[in-house]
């Protein structure tokens, strides 16, 4: 069996870059749902989009910050249009940071200028190649979580989450360490006690589409991610992600890509998928 550890691995330090780069070879990196072995923070400078954070659908935009701790599902359909920065943070070098998703739509003047300076800044470290760079990194990104639980502090409370907020936030939970079990969506709905037709319009409102689609995405930006950045063999993939065959694995990526599983493989190595 494949095992998260060995197949997608934590970054060994905090990284900063552009959400050009976050996305490389396919905005299905960023567009999918899927969680992340890492902590990711994200500052939009430019152009609107639509995430789902928190197990909701949110409509993100200028002075956007959106913080999505490692293993919690998450996706971010961002567009052309959008600029922004993203920082990369490794699940044990920062402690102080958030243990829940947030979504900070930023008004304050003063603050917005105050993250865009610490992003000049990091740029600065990266740009001059000085010696303990990477240390002068990471204690500006402990500067940028000071600012975000400031940011926090500074909001109103949220009013306690309903029982659909609380059902989408399990089932997104589960996928996290499920979604390649096999199970199928009527087991998956069971043990969160609701039935499939509840669930399915339950996430359908709070996250914009049904539990399905979210599950089938959470397993092909697994396969698309396994055929673009290791050699583990398509048959392994399919078995590791909880498919009866290989041929009902290919079925499936085709169906859902317009690609055989030896097509998304050659074209990601070769660095032109774009979609």
């Amino acid at each position: 069996m494949l095992v998260h550890s060995t197949h997608d691995p934590p970054a060994a330090a905090i990284q900063v870059m552009t959400l050009g780069q976050l996305a490389r070879a396919g905005d299905w990196r960023l567009k999918l749902v899927h969680d992340r072995p890492d902590h990711i923070f994200v500052w939009i400078t430019r152009g609107q989009g639509v995430g789902i954070i928190d197990g909701a659908r949110r409509g993100l935009g200028l002075n956007n910050a959106v913080f999505v701790p490692a293993r919690h599902l998450m996706a971010l359909d961002l567009g052309r249009q959008v600029y922004g920065q993203a920082i990369v943070i490794p699940p044990d070098s920062i402690p102080s940071l958030p243990d829940r998703p947030q979504h900070l739509r930023v008004r304050d003047v003063a603050a917005q200028a105050e993250m865009t300076g610490l992003f000049d800044a990091i740029g600065r470290e990266q740009a001059a190649g000085r010696p303990l760079q990477q240390e002068a990194i990471d204690a500006l990104v402990q500067l940028i979580t000071i600012w975000m639980h400031r940011q926090i502090g500074d909001m109103t409370a949220p009013p306690r989450p309903t029982k659909a907020q609380t059902l989408t936030r399990a089932f997104c939970a589960r996928l996290v360490t499920h979604f390649a079990s096999g199970a199928s969506l009527t087991e998956h709905a069971s043990i969160l006690n609701v039935t499939t037709t509840h669930l399915t319009r339950v996430c359908k409102a709070e996250i914009g589409k049904p539990a399905s689609a979210i599950l089938a995405e959470r397993q092909l930006h697994a396969a698309r991610r396994l055929l673009t950045d290791t050699k583990v063999p398509a048959k392994d993939i399919a078995r590791h992600l909880g498919f009866g065959s290989a041929a009902y694995f290919t079925r499936f990526v085709q169906q859902h890509t317009g690609h055989t599983p030896s097509h998304l493989r050659r074209q990601g190595h070769s660095g032109h998928l774009s979609g």
